[in-house]
């Protein structure tokens, strides 16, 4: 595999690595299992694209967040205020944020951002006479993905960041201790979908186009990603778990790349995404039921024998 392909694996690893960030919070701390990321990574997409080519390109990534907390609001109000199902409140929510993906987009399913500066284009500039000059996206991803690693351990260690690790526990303990989970429900959905929302800003920018299917599937490589990053790093602290879902996340890229290459057929990408996550869900868990199968195998070899 070339130096080439492995760089834009790790590149589109640590941005889409911001999503599987906040599906660990929202899935693994939370305990909620958010199906709006799809629509909300759009939303983060099209609202920061709008923003930077009216010529905001900083503003554009506090804008596509605010959207995202947003959509996390909504989705936990269905939730905790409507009595709807998290799964179906998620689903509601994706399904409502095409129409609104398509609103923000003035009516069009493709923005081009060629000529439009963004986030990658200033840093580029500012990189232009120094060693790191042409690694503009790199160092961005970089820097956003250290930064909210930091971010979210110092959040989760705080106490409304226990609150919100032992809502996903333990509700009714919360609930007993004068901890309302209403609002540390809706606090933590905000947060994760700020961070998917952050995604989306970058991964648009980065690739200078929106298109309205630019989520489409990233729930799905988000939680192969924390799968494979838990798996790789374990269940330690706070930073060892965030550190392995940045992991997971590059490791998902090179396997879906080097398995795209030797296929080499663009209409098996979700097929191949599907497998990826069938092996991450499965392999901890035969890994774990192998010494009862071997002992099955070894007590069946020798019954024959007998």
């Amino acid at each position: 595999m070339s130096l080439s392909l492995i760089q834009t694996a790790l590149e589109l690893g640590l941005i889409c690595s911001l999503t599987t960030l906040a599906l660990f919070l929202s899935y693994s701390m939370l305990n909620v299992c958010d199906l709006s990321t799809d629509g909300c990574f759009t939303l983060g997409a099209v609202v920061g694209a709008v923003v930077a080519i009216s010529g905001h390109p900083l503003l554009s990534i506090p804008a596509a967040m605010l959207a995202g907390v947003c959509s996390g609001y909504i989705t936990a109000f269905l939730q905790t205020r409507m009595g709807i199902n998290s799964l179906l409140a998620g689903i509601i929510v994706n399904t409502g944020l095409y129409s609104v993906n398509i609103a923000v987009m003035g009516g069009s399913s493709l923005l081009n951002m060629n000529k439009t500066d963004t986030v990658f284009t200033m840093v580029r500039e500012a990189l232009s006479n120094t060693p790191l000059a042409g690694q503009n996206k790199l160092t961005v991803s970089l820097i956003a993905v250290t930064l909210l690693v930091i971010l979210l351990t110092l959040f989760l260690n705080t106490r409304l960041g226990m609150a919100i690790r032992a809502t996903g526990d333990n509700p009714d303990m919360v609930r007993s201790s004068s901890i309302n989970p209403v609002f540390t429900t809706t606090v933590g959905l905000c947060v994760a979908n700020s961070i998917t929302a952050l995604s989306g800003c970058l991964l648009a920018q980065s690739q200078k186009s929106v298109n309205i299917d630019l989520g489409s599937g990233m729930v799905t490589i988000a939680l192969a990603s924390l799968l494979i990053g838990r798996t790789l790093m374990g269940k330690g602290s706070i930073l060892t778990q965030a550190i392995g879902m940045v992991v997971g996340s590059f490791a998902f890229r090179m396997v879906y790349t080097v398995a795209l290459r030797l296929i080499n057929k663009p209409f098996l990408l979700k097929l191949i995404s599907s497998l990826i996550v069938v092996l991450a869900i499965s392999v901890p868990y035969l890994k774990e039921q192998w010494p009862t199968i071997r002992r099955r195998l070894a007590w069946r070899k020798e019954k024959k024998v007998c």
